[in-house]
């Protein structure tokens, strides 16, 4: 008999449509597992049970006259703790912003509270969401439930830990560089970062140079995309917008896609980095089901070149100093941040305003050279998932930066170009560590690309396995 956390989000939302459990159960049964495996795997750093009880009491109470907000009406979900949530505690997994409680919800929290998910609380996430690894100083570590002794990844990594500890169904998270995707291979989910523009960042609109965008982590594609529904579209005063979709991002996963031609490449983008084994026979393994679905794959040179590393770094440094830290608390800040903080501060605004500039037509001439294919395949991340400590470098954050370079090669080209990019959990090594493959498509395309990571997730064998705390 399968358990309501057996059940994939939207099958718990028809499960809520149909009478058959409450929001109410359902937010009892996952509190109870929060509780009990929470701090196991790094998933949660404020539990916000009071105000959970409340909001699935006032869905209890009747949905909406004719159809729900959304599928996902009545189910539980997390917020990333980057996101600004009202009321409640919001650290962004740094002592520095200890106590931090915002007065206003970004508007991506106010779309998930407006369609009727509700929220648990907020997930773990590294300091300022920077690292690929989630090891703040509030929380314990995220763990991948696949192996305790190794990471989430990050920065997503808190909420890729809960949803793939049956914590919640469904979770947002955040990425900038692969922040989604990089815990979705850690943790054997689907990961979906969505076009530049497509979710609106108000209020506070934080990113100028626009790599950052919320997205979905998931157990399947369609999760991912009822999600994605939820969050997506444009807000007065947005600087960057997607075009509305034809259709719902969930319709576009059952939408048979016509015959692709798919780009791949294995050559890591940003750092001369060692591919294991593993991850080059998953990304091998999915070009050829690709091409057993009829779809044309092609390898292609890589399209970012390697003077564009310099580059990204001066607008992550910047970015990461323009993040508001009283003057005050900067002491309390990690060295890698502090390091990072440094190098962006002793960046001029006219080098900035260059920096942004060249981006912005590398990713030009990328997305030039990728035009005339529909997918791009590469891995998503060089290994499978780490040991916890294996990359963090508190002594030597430079060591630490190229660290995390070398583990993620490949995510932050998407970022750049602002194209829309999966992570889909397609293999298992030999002692059952998740490998993500990573998908991308033009920018607006997420219907195509969801599309397409339907069909491929059908065609995969099913993963009957869970892990042991499941």
């Amino acid at each position: 008999m399968s358990r309501l956390h057996d059940l994939t989000a939207l099958e718990q939302g028809a499960a809520v449509r149909a009478g058959e459990v409450s929001p109410a159960e359902l937010v009892e049964h996952y509190l109870e597992r929060v509780d009990r495996l929470s701090d196991t795997v790094g998933a949660f750093v404020t539990v916000t049970a009071d105000r959970a009880r409340r909001a699935a009491a006032s869905r209890s109470a009747g949905t909406p006259s004719g159809p729900p907000a959304s599928p996902l009406y009545g189910v539980p979900t997390a917020v990333k703790d980057l996101n600004l949530t009202a009321g409640v505690v919001t650290e962004m997994g740094s002592a520095a912003f200890a106590g931090f409680v915002p007065e206003v919800s970004d508007e991506v929290v106010l779309r998930m509270e407006a369609a009727g998910l509700v929220s648990l609380g907020k997930t773990s996430t590294p300091e300022l969401g920077s690292p690929c690894y989630t090891e703040p100083d509030n929380a314990p570590p995220s763990r991948t439930p696949w192996d305790l002794e190794r990471m989430a990844g990050g920065s997503s990594g808190g909420a890729a830990a809960a949803v793939a500890a049956g914590l919640v169904p469904v979770a947002q998270g955040s990425d900038g560089g692969g922040s989604i995707r990089i815990p979705a291979s850690c943790c054997g989910l689907v990961g979906l970062k969505p076009s530049r523009g497509r979710i609106s960042g108000a209020p506070t609109h934080g990113d100028p140079v626009g790599l950052g965008t919320n997205g979905s982590l998931a157990r399947t594609v369609r999760d991912a995309a009822a999600l994605l529904d939820v969050m997506a579209g444009r807000e007065v005063g947005d600087p960057f917008w997607a075009p509305p979709p034809r259709r719902s991002f969930l319709e576009a996963c059952d939408v048979p896609p016509r015959r692709l031609r798919v780009a791949r490449f294995v050559r890591p983008v940003i750092a001369d980095a060692v591919v294991h084994p593993e991850v080059v026979r998953g990304y091998e393994d999915a070009s050829t089901l690709l091409a057993s679905l009829g779809h044309d794959v092609e390898d292609v040179d890589v399209p970012v070149p390697p003077e564009a590393v310099a580059t990204f770094e001066t607008c992550w440094s910047v970015l990461t100093a323009l993040a508001p830290v009283p003057v005050e608390r900067r002491h309390r800040l990690r060295p890698l941040t502090r390091w990072l903080r440094e190098r962006g501060e002793a960046v001029s605004g006219p080098e900035f305003g260059r920096a942004v500039g060249e981006l912005r037509r590398i990713g030009a001439r990328a997305l030039s050279a990728l035009a005339p294919y529909d997918l791009v395949l590469t891995p998503t991340v060089a290994a499978p998932p780490l040991r916890i400590g294996e990359i963090r470098d508190d002594a030597d954050p430079a060591r630490d930066f190229e660290s995390q370079k070398a583990f993620t090669p490949w995510t932050s080209a998407w970022n750049l170009t602002g194209m829309p990019a999966i992570s889909l959990p397609l293999h298992r090594t030999a002692d059952g560590l998740p490998v993500g493959v990573m998908l991308a498509a033009r920018p607006a395309e997420e219907e195509l690309l969801l599309a397409a990571a339907a069909q491929v997730e059908a065609a995969a064998p099913p993963a009957v396995a869970r892990p042991n705390c499941w």
